[in-house]
């Protein structure tokens, strides 16, 4: 893999898998085909949560370029919990200070985040090009991770609706620049 895009999807409906964009979502997917389109980065492969409004996101770059968007599971949004969380922000920090912490029928930050890495692994050990993955807030967040530790909830609460990052290694490292701009 030579360069990783990250992209969280645009605004939305609600938080149900089959969610759709909102009308501002559907302009922010066009919006993000152009940026992507004018990156200079040609794209290779994209891959995307299954969730409908990580589809509708990447759809119009995809279409524009002729390329499939393949689906992976292990790209889909963290579950916290099975159970309505009143405080669910409250929690979704404190599973940032405790990487373990895991409610009832949820995962925990470290099991997402071996989730989505398992899928990186795969990438790296693969002589697939340029690769966008769409995703979601809290998991785009555990995966930032890998190339800066220091991320956290406070870095999570700024993320946009969407939001893109571009990781590639440059000099054995790797370096992580935030392309989106609202």
């Amino acid at each position: 893999m030579d360069k990783l895009i990250i992209v969280r999807h645009s605004e939305t409906e609600g938080q149900h898998e089959d969610s759709p964009l909102t009308k501002l979502g559907i302009r922010q997917a066009q919006k993000l085909a152009v940026l992507l389109d004018q990156s200079g980065a040609a794209i290779d492969r994209i891959i995307s949560s299954p969730y409908l409004r990580a589809v509708e996101t990447i759809r119009p770059y995809a279409r524009s370029k002729d390329i499939d968007i393949e689906r992976d599971d292990r790209l889909e949004e963290r579950v916290l919990s099975h159970e309505p969380l009143d405080d669910w922000e409250e929690v979704l920090h404190d599973t940032f200070q405790d990487p373990d912490l895991k409610l009832t029928g949820g995962e925990s930050s470290v099991e997402a985040k071996e989730r989505v890495l398992s899928l990186i692994e795969e990438l790296e050990n693969q002589d697939c090009g340029n690769v966008l993955l769409v995703t979601h807030g809290n998991l785009l967040a555990l995966l930032l991770q890998k190339y800066n530790r220091e991320i956290g909830f406070y870095d999570w609460k700024r993320l946009s609706r969407p939001d893109v990052f571009l990781v590639q290694k440059q000099g054995g490292e790797y370096i992580v620049e935030r392309i989106w701009e609202d």
